[in-house]
């Protein structure tokens, strides 16, 4: 007669089965965490704190400790959206990480950009032959479309100036040394010392680092109806006293008859406008070679 058979699972007794699943959860929770404490960063700064958006301009949700980890989850522009050990979630400029990180930028939608109108308020800056139209409400309609165009591209995108209200010269590159900006852009219209004696447009720059910024912007700039007078080193505030790549456009002559024409007209504004953002657009493009 055959002997019923008798089922012993794996072989092992339960005792040695249970502490062999023990096991295999401790090892995977330690991995878990080894992975995850490798994937943090450690803040290296005394100032770094968790802010409710990726913007300076947010409010602040707590203060973060020098050398306490944090684990990045995702990263928009040069901000990176974390959590603590303290299951505390927000954002961290990467500044704040380590004064000399910086995420890297090669496409518009990650780029913070800071576009500065020129003069505002009691500063008109020049003016038109007839009329008197006012280089302040040129340069801050210019700025504005600008604004619009990139925003539509998801760049992080500040204005010195948003309406006809004075900015000192000082609080402008301030702003963009703030927010640690991608490029900064000053609009401007140039005046000649005698009416209806100069004509164009001039791309400026200052710092060794602005030059291909304001190389490949102008580059841009094609049949707009005006000559292009090329790329020079200015001397101006603006894009002298300021960490990061930095450009001013005199975009034509406010007191040429000429100039005005375009400066004034929709279409040429329009066109200025496109040509920047292509400018911009490659520039960024070009980052990915240099961050190789």
């Amino acid at each position: 007669m055959e002997k019923p058979r008798t089922s012993h699972g794996s072989g092992l007794p339960k005792r040695i089965r249970v502490l062999f699943a023990i096991i295999f959860i401790l090892v995977g929770i330690l991995g878990y965490r080894t992975y995850k404490y490798f994937g943090q960063l450690e803040i290296q700064t005394n100032y770094a704190v968790l802010k409710k958006g990726p913007g300076v301009e947010y409010d602040q949700i707590s203060q973060l400790k020098q050398n306490q980890r944090v684990t990045v989850l995702k990263s928009k522009y040069h901000w990176m959206y974390v959590e603590t050990d303290d299951e505390k979630k927000g954002w961290v400029a990467d500044w704040m990480i380590n004064s000399s990180y910086k995420l890297p930028v090669t496409d518009l939608s990650n780029a913070t950009i800071v576009i500065d109108p020129g003069h505002g308020g009691y500063d008109s800056g020049a003016t038109s032959n007839t009329e008197k139209k006012e280089e302040k409400q040129y340069t801050l309609a210019y700025a504005k479309l600008l604004a619009k165009k990139l925003r539509k591209q998801n760049t992080k995108v500040y204005l010195t100036r948003s309406d006809d209200t004075f900015v000192s010269l000082s609080k402008r590159p301030a702003l963009a040394d703030q927010v640690h900006a991608d490029a900064f852009i000053s609009f401007h219209f140039d005046s000649s010392p005698v009416k209806n004696t100069a004509s164009g447009f001039t791309t400026y720059y200052y710092h060794k680092n602005s030059l291909k910024l304001a190389q490949m912007v102008n580059k841009e700039f094609g049949a707009i109806g005006l000559e292009n007078r090329g790329v020079e080193v200015g001397d101006f505030l603006v894009i002298r006293d300021i960490k990061e790549p930095a450009i001013l456009l005199e975009m034509g002559y406010i007191n040429s008859d000429r100039d005005f024409d375009q400066i004034s007209s929709k279409f040429y504004r329009a066109t200025v406008v496109n040509d920047v953002y292509q400018g911009l657009e490659k520039y960024f493009v070009a980052q990915k070679d240099t961050n190789k």
